[in-house]
């Protein structure tokens, strides 16, 4: 199991000074937290990536951005591209969120296409995959996973580097709903997304990281903690106060610990 890792994904919340100030708060309280903690990725909105990321240079804790657009610069308004996230100061990027599968309508193709952005721009992906309700309903849930993989892994060709990539199984119907999948079931969806990648890519399949999305908070965090194949979290409301935020860190490295 790779170290966890833990990402705040606050879309569209806070202004500039508000997470500015969330980020001085974070690092003052984790001054009196043990070392041992799972990576923490913060990611803003975008008018906040830049102050957050200067704020959190030379510190454990990393930043993404919450999506991109394809191309580097140009006349495309309202368009952000992976290079100018990147120089913007972020880490990492969440891809194929399912709020803009849904609202942006943005599919596998294009997702992908983002994808390979990111690597070209020396950005980690976060590349979100899951089930719609419907789907769910009709027993399609593995055949979704399979597919939204597949358009990820099949678009690198053979420039695989060790490790590119992180997952994260986020089932649309417990996306800002209070519902929450199983631990049981969201191991089973992440076995499933290892094993499809071993098995498109075996070379590559044990470095993966892969994350569970959807209604987490410290009130369920140690049962996906306790799941084998469960590399981390990828947080919403929960990640939008310091003690929830560390309530979760907490639980999740308790469970690591023993």
């Amino acid at each position: 199991m790779s170290h966890p890792l833990i990402v705040a994904n606050w879309k569209m919340h806070k202004t500039v000074h508000q997470s500015i100030a969330f980020a001085k708060e974070l690092l003052r309280r984790l001054d009196s937290m043990p070392e041992d903690l799972p990576d923490q990725v913060i990611c803003p909105t975008l008018p906040a990536l830049f102050s957050v990321a200067s704020r959190l240079r030379g510190t454990p804790l990393r930043v993404g951005a919450q999506t991109l657009d394809l191309g580097r610069e140009g006349a495309n308004t309202g368009a952000v591209s992976a290079y100018l996230v990147r120089e913007a100061g972020a880490d990492f990027v969440i891809l194929g969120h399912s709020e803009r599968r849904s609202l942006y309508g943005e599919d596998d193709a294009l997702v992908a296409e983002k994808t390979r952005a990111a690597w070209d721009c020396g950005l980690m992906p976060i590349v979100c995959v899951g089930e719609s309700p419907d789907e769910r309903k009709r027993g399609a849930t593995d055949d979704v996973i399979r597919r939204q993989v597949s358009a990820i892994v099949e678009t690198e060709g053979d420039d695989w580097r060790d490790p590119m990539i992180i997952f994260a199984y986020e089932p649309l119907w417990a996306i800002g709903t209070g519902e929450v999948a199983s631990p049981e079931e969201a191991d089973r969806v992440a076995a499933l997304i290892r094993d499809w990648v071993g098995h498109l890519r075996p070379e590559v399949a044990q470095t993966i990281r892969i994350l569970y999305g959807g209604s987490v908070k410290a009130e369920n965090a140690a049962g996906f903690a306790a799941s084998p194949h469960i590399d981390g979290a990828l947080v919403g409301g929960a990640s939008l106060d310091v003690d929830q935020w560390l309530a979760l860190i907490q639980a999740w490295r308790e469970v690591e610990a023993s």
